[in-house]
């Protein structure tokens, strides 16, 4: 009776161990499926491998390949702690060099064993079990080491049993860890991924930003066009309800050029070269940057009525001229927030840091652009006063026809007996005295740069001979032959400057294109019939001819075919120049040259 107990008993014992392992197995099957967090993962298996084999403490190592370490994760009661070992050193050391479990009944009598961590904790090291973890490939990962087995509150030995449990366990961890890993390196793949997406779309942003900003600022005539083109990209990129340009003057004073979101409309208002946030970025020569706009020192009560609404948001940043110091300022007010695609206000958000990077962007092409193109407008004031004076002999020369018709009709008037013959001569006078008037007010509207372009009567032979000498020694050194075909020798009404800025370009291009081979280059002066007799210029070269996939663009900015140094604005201020006059250029080619025809009407007479 007493033996059939005690082999329940044993029974008992065993089919106990026998759900603890079989649990522990579940539970550490279930952590596969239920968790890849590394930390987490270590853990249950830790206490779940403690529980199925008795211990009282369990070590798990995972081997850092690259240091030759083994890096352990040690559970003491509730607390998990972290210690490391060289590969080969103590008990599990050789574990993880050898492969191949070990038992140890007495750990003091091994001499592998290192009694310096109980001497340091005052723990008692008595049977250790320690088995390797080997991966699906049979890779060794790590090692997993339990201490001094209690069984009912009595401590006893570790046996075979215990070595299978535990190496069953450890194959399992094996697998849970490696997946953990895999699911980890793929998902900081994904983030890196992530992130450099994110960066090549900033990248792509800005690009595009660029690209957009200087094909505004290549259209731009004047300042208004230049601060159009350049706020009408700094809001749409940006999502600000409204953005601004401050110049300063040459008298101390300044300008505000405001434009909203919802219009491409530009107003210029007066202003203080201090006030408000651009004026703070003038004078400071820094950036200002603020969510709350209406508790900041620079807050302008007149900027809300510009606005149309309260400014909560701004930021300003200085335009930087020749000298470093700022001649400007670029500034974008309040952000307009997003939802549910729409733009929706209010309330409305703050601007972020990337906004700010954006608008220094735009700020560093803005003022170099803002500098040519004032260098370009003074350069202009000073050719309209420097064709003013190389003009002003032929003004005093085209004086001299009505002077001398006035003169005869006076004569005329003396001798006249007849009243009516006298007033009919008077009134032949003072048409002259109109046509005086007419002169007069033509150069003062271009001095004053009322007008882009000064209308004088050229004489055809002078101006075409002058043409020739100008180019003659150029081409030839080119291999171009110069050829002018005047087959009218009158005179025209045109802007002496520009059209020959025109025949520049014109034959700039011409002897590049037959740089490689040389060549004739023909400009032909001719007359329209018809009520205007407009001029038309022939401009022939015997080159290889316009590329096709340019030739419907070839007068848009920056189209060129390639040419080294090329800009691809020659054209474009051809055509401008043209269409100031009221004329049009037109283009024919073929592989065996181009002829660009420019033709300027000729409204008024040109006697």
């Amino acid at each position: 009776m007493i033996q059939l107990e005690q082999k329940l008993h044993t029974l008992e014992e065993e089919l106990a161990r026998e759900h603890r392992i079989a649990a522990a197995l579940r539970e550490v099957g279930l952590a596969l499926g239920t968790t890849l967090d590394l930390e987490e993962l270590l853990e249950l298996i830790l206490h779940r491998i403690t529980d199925a084999v008795q211990a009282d403490r369990a070590t798990l190592y995972l081997l850092d390949e690259a240091r030759g370490e083994l890096v352990s994760r040690i559970i003491q009661g509730d607390e998990v702690r972290a210690i490391r070992l060289k590969r080969g050193q103590g008990i599990a050391g050789q574990v993880a060099e050898t492969g191949k479990a070990i038992l140890v009944r007495d750990a003091y009598q091994d001499a592998r064993f290192n009694p310096e961590s109980d001497m340091t904790s005052g723990y008692r090291t008595r049977s250790i079990l320690a088995v390797p973890m080997k991966n699906h490939m049979g890779k060794i990962i790590g090692v997993i080491q339990v201490l001094n087995k209690i069984s009912r509150g009595t401590e006893t030995e570790f046996g075979d049993e215990d070595a299978v449990v535990l190496a069953a366990l450890a194959t399992q961890a094996a697998i849970s860890i490696d997946n953990s890993r895999l699911f980890l390196s793929v998902t900081q793949k994904n983030a890196e991924l992530l992130e450099i997406k994110e960066q090549l779309e900033h990248r792509v942003r800005d690009l595009k930003l660029l690209f957009d900003l200087e094909s505004a600022m290549g259209r731009a005539t004047s300042l208004e066009d230049l601060f159009t083109g350049v706020l009408i990209e700094a809001l749409r990129t940006t999502d600000a309800f409204a953005g601004a340009f401050a110049l300063q003057q040459a008298d101390g004073r300044a300008h505000i050029y405001l434009m909203h979101h919802h219009s491409e409309k530009l107003s210029r208002f007066p202003m203080k070269s201090s006030q408000g946030f651009t004026g703070a970025a003038i004078t400071d020569g820094d950036v200002v940057f603020t969510n709350d706009a209406r508790h900041h020192p620079n807050a302008d009560p007149a900027l809300d009525e510009l606005l149309g609404e309260p400014c909560r948001a701004c930021i300003a940043v200085p335009l930087e001229g020749e000298d470093g110091e700022a001649i400007g300022a670029i500034a974008l007010y309040n952000k307009r927030p997003v939802a549910g695609g729409l733009p929706a206000r209010p309330p409305a958000g703050g601007f972020l840091e990337e906004d700010r990077a954006l608008l220094l962007l735009i700020a560093a092409n803005a003022s170099t652009a803002l500098r040519l193109q004032l260098a370009r407008e003074e350069r202009e004031r000073e050719e309209r006063l420097t064709t003013i004076g190389r003009l002003l002999s032929g003004v005093i020369h085209d004086l001299k026809t009505p002077l001398s018709v006035i003169s005869g009709y006076v004569q005329l008037m003396q001798q006249a007996d007849k009243r009516a013959v006298r007033e009919e001569y008077a009134e032949l006078a003072l048409k002259q005295f109109e046509h005086i008037g007419a002169m007069q007010r033509d150069v003062l509207e271009f001095a004053r740069g009322e007008k882009s372009i000064l209308i004088r009567k050229v004489y055809l032979s002078k101006f075409f001979a002058d043409m020739g000498d100008q180019l003659q020694t150029q081409l030839a050194r080119m291999g171009v032959e110069l050829v002018i075909d005047l087959q009218d020798r009158g005179t025209a009404r045109f802007d002496e400057g520009k059209v020959t800025r025109v025949v520049h370009n014109l034959a700039r291009n011409a002897a590049e294109a037959m740089a490689e081979r040389g060549g004739k280059f023909t400009i032909k002066v001719a007359r329209e019939s018809g009520k205007d007799g407009a001029l038309v210029l022939t401009f022939s070269d015997t080159g290889p001819g316009i590329p096709k996939e340019i030739e419907h663009r070839l007068f848009q900015s920056f189209v060129t075919s390639g040419k080294k140094g090329g800009t691809g604005l020659g054209l474009a201020i051809v055509k401008r120049i043209a269409e100031e006059h009221g004329g049009s250029i037109s283009v024919q080619s073929t592989s065996k040259g181009a002829s660009f025809k420019l033709r300027l009407p000729q409204h008024q007479d040109a006697g």
